[in-house]
């Protein structure tokens, strides 16, 4: 039996700039795929099928304000930014340390800078749009996500090479 492996730390970089003791939160993006119901003649029931990644974002918030975040709002290229989330996962029965990061490219939708009241900490909250996804785990690569590019590798295995070929890609 092994206890889960929490988060004890994390940091995230914009650009390769550190925002550590700067930021709070990170919503890591949500991998989902986009599943309808198909039920055909002669099946006794439905089943899902897959057609594709959903969109993917994600949200992180500061303690504070963030210039160099403003000064990306509006970045015209999809992949104008890149975030680096990286957590150090760590187990409670053998106090193994997993390194764990995301590293995401998009451009942001929202800021939301928050109420200010005097003496009262504020927050600095982002949400980010991306067109680029992928998750090592511990040095290896586990998932990465290529929307633009038709790129979908999981474990190793590039799940839309298949497709790229059938469409001359």
């Amino acid at each position: 039996m092994a206890l889960p492996r929490k988060l004890k730390n994390m940091n995230l970089f914009n650009d390769g700039l550190s925002y550590a003791g700067q930021v709070d939160e990170v919503t890591l993006p949500v991998l989902e795929r986009k599943m309808e119901e198909w039920r055909g003649g002669g099946m006794d029931g439905s089943v899902k099928t897959d057609h594709g990644q959903e969109a993917l974002s994600m949200d992180w918030t500061c303690g504070g304000l963030m210039e160099d975040v403003l000064r990306q709002y509006g970045i015209t290229t999809h992949d104008g930014v890149q975030l680096r989330f990286a957590g150090a996962y760590q187990r409670e029965d053998s106090s193994d340390v997993d390194a764990v990061e995301v590293v995401v490219r998009g451009r942001h939708s929202k800021i939301d800078m928050g109420s200010g009241k005097a003496g009262e900490g504020t927050e600095f909250k982002v949400t980010s749009e991306l067109s680029y996804y992928k998750l090592t785990s511990n040095g290896e690569e586990v998932i990465e996500i290529d929307l633009i590019n038709m790129v979908a590798i999981v474990d190793g295995e590039d799940r839309l090479a298949a497709q790229r070929k059938a469409i001359g890609l």
